[in-house]
């Protein structure tokens, strides 16, 4: 009961509202879509688990990994931050900073929709930036909401696609875009001040 009494809604939603947005479920809809059409396999049950498998473990060990290369949550903040608002400028303006080059086999569950579509750098520096600000079951609930909402992406795309318009997808795009921005604004100067802080 000790990890549940950290629980706050308003912690939650904005952890639930940042990973939803740097995993870009909406935005990646179109690529699921068009995957699929091509007669490649995307499994919805297994693409939440791994999602959900990549982003605990990556919760638990992160800071593990960090210390062996000698770093700190804040200076990894800091970092992730400057990811998020590359990601946000991408969502935003319509341009493309990032790119990844995959063979799409028969099966493209792992990879590319699981890794680095819906999880990928972004959203694991995203996590561990977010852990630094939020408490523990904050997060991983959110995690939790987050892969549910990637099982339902995948396993409703044919029926989303009759019901949403691409209009209706690039608006969710452009209000997540600005989700991010201003989550990256955020993240930045918070642990810039906990830096400072730490060396005075």
């Amino acid at each position: 009961m000790s990890f549940f009494a950290d629980f706050s809604l308003r912690e939650f939603l904005s952890a639930f509202v940042v990973l939803f947005a740097i995993t870009d479920v909406p935005g990646n809809l179109p690529i699921i879509l068009n995957m699929q059409n091509k007669g490649v396999k995307i499994g919805a049950t297994r693409a939440s688990i791994y999602s959900l498998i990549l982003l605990v473990s990556f919760f638990y060990a992160g800071e593990a990994f960090l210390r062996l290369f000698g770093l700190d949550i804040s200076s990894f903040a800091i970092a992730g931050s400057l990811i998020l608002f590359l990601f946000s400028i991408e969502m935003i303006l319509d341009v493309s900073l990032f790119r990844e080059g995959a063979d799409i086999s028969c099966d493209a569950t792992f990879v590319p929709v699981v890794f680095p579509l819906f999880v990928g750098a972004g959203a694991l520096t995203t996590l561990l930036s977010i852990r630094s600000q939020y408490s523990d079951v904050n997060v991983l609930l959110a995690v939790c909401c987050v892969c549910l909402c990637i099982y339902a992406t995948i396993r409703l795309s044919r029926f989303l696609k009759k019901h949403l318009s691409n209009a209706t997808i690039y608006v969710l795009k452009k209000f997540f875009g600005m989700v991010l921005l201003a989550m990256s604004v955020k993240l930045f100067i918070t642990n810039v001040a906990v830096l400072v802080h730490s060396i005075r």
